[in-house]
């Protein structure tokens, strides 16, 4: 395992998450969206205007791809500020415009409008997701380094690779490590290596599996936030398998003062709000100082005739 260094640098009421008990060694945990046509009546509120809410009372953070595929109006920006509480995190991605189609080559003011539209949510929503394409690989990290430089004191950033060259030669890797640390950016980890462990036993695995990156495993912090996104299967117990080796590691980045955030995705997602919940309290079995989740809203049974 590499070294974990930190780098230079409706009729139905809206549930809200309970305030945590103050500052203290926390672990934000969450789920690849807030939103999954399994969780209605199951986890979430039934009405669909509330269900940020009552995500947000089982997990503290969430990626978000809304800003990835789209422009979200400032009324919608406004709504999910009044649905979570200002300790919630939001991870949300830069649009695929900067990041894929024009591969980072954009002036920081495209990015800073990014950050305008986001301002209503404050610290909730201060780090931004730089996902880049597979085929963004080693060459292209002159264009990593100037996007970074120009977006120095903006924020921070969250930048995931795919291309296997960062995970195959040491060197080109060092080089994207010295390339994130003058910019104070983390390297996220996406780790997919439960899901190719074995092979597919569903439909929904067998297409996950065309459209996830293989990647060897990789466990580091470059910051004081390193991120982590964890896929694992639609099994819920090969997923908990296969994040044991995660625990210990999780562990020591509290130990050191740092403040992870773990993403748990499974190829359909049905049981991923109470698996994130799990591996938080798998950690505060061994972390007790842990701050804990807030009570998770659990919708009331419908209502019958007899």
């Amino acid at each position: 395992m590499p070294p974990c260094t930190e780098s230079a640098t409706s009729a139905q009421a809206s549930p809200r998450p309970r305030p945590g008990p103050g500052p203290g060694v926390r672990l934000y945990v969450g789920c690849a969206m807030w939103a999954l046509d399994a969780w209605p009546g199951r986890h979430l509120p039934s009405d669909r205007r509330h269900q940020l809410a009552g995500y947000a009372t089982w997990c503290n953070t969430v990626e978000a791809n809304a800003t990835f595929y789209a422009t979200p109006a400032a009324s919608t920006v406004a709504g999910w500020a009044s649905q979570t509480d200002d300790d919630f995190r939001f991870l949300f991605k830069l649009p695929q415009e900067i990041t894929h189609r024009r591969r980072l080559r954009v002036p920081a003011t495209e990015v800073l409008a990014v950050r305008e539209l986001l301002a209503p949510l404050g610290r909730r929503a201060a780090r931004l997701a730089v996902q880049l394409p597979a085929s963004f690989g080693p060459t292209d990290l002159p264009v990593l380094e100037t996007f970074l430089t120009s977006l120095r004191g903006t924020g921070r950033y969250a930048v995931e690779v795919r291309h296997p060259a960062f995970f195959e030669d040491e060197a080109i890797a060092a080089r994207l490590r010295d390339v994130l640390a003058v910019a104070r950016a983390e390297w996220t980890v996406f780790d997919t290596t439960t899901l190719f462990a074995a092979s597919p036993t569903s439909e929904v695995e067998q297409e996950t599996w065309g459209k996830k990156p293989r990647l060897p495993w990789r466990a580091e912090a470059l910051t004081t936030a390193p991120v982590v996104r964890y896929l694992g299967r639609d099994d819920p117990e090969a997923t908990v398998a296969g994040w044991q080796r995660w625990i210990p590691i999780v562990a020591q980045w509290l130990a050191e003062g740092r403040t992870p955030t773990f993403f748990v995705h499974t190829p359909d997602n049905v049981d991923a709000l109470p698996l994130a919940r799990r591996f938080h309290a798998e950690v505060a079995a061994v972390v007790p100082d842990l701050e804990p989740l807030p009570e998770p809203h659990r919708p009331e049974p419908e209502p019958t005739l007899f």
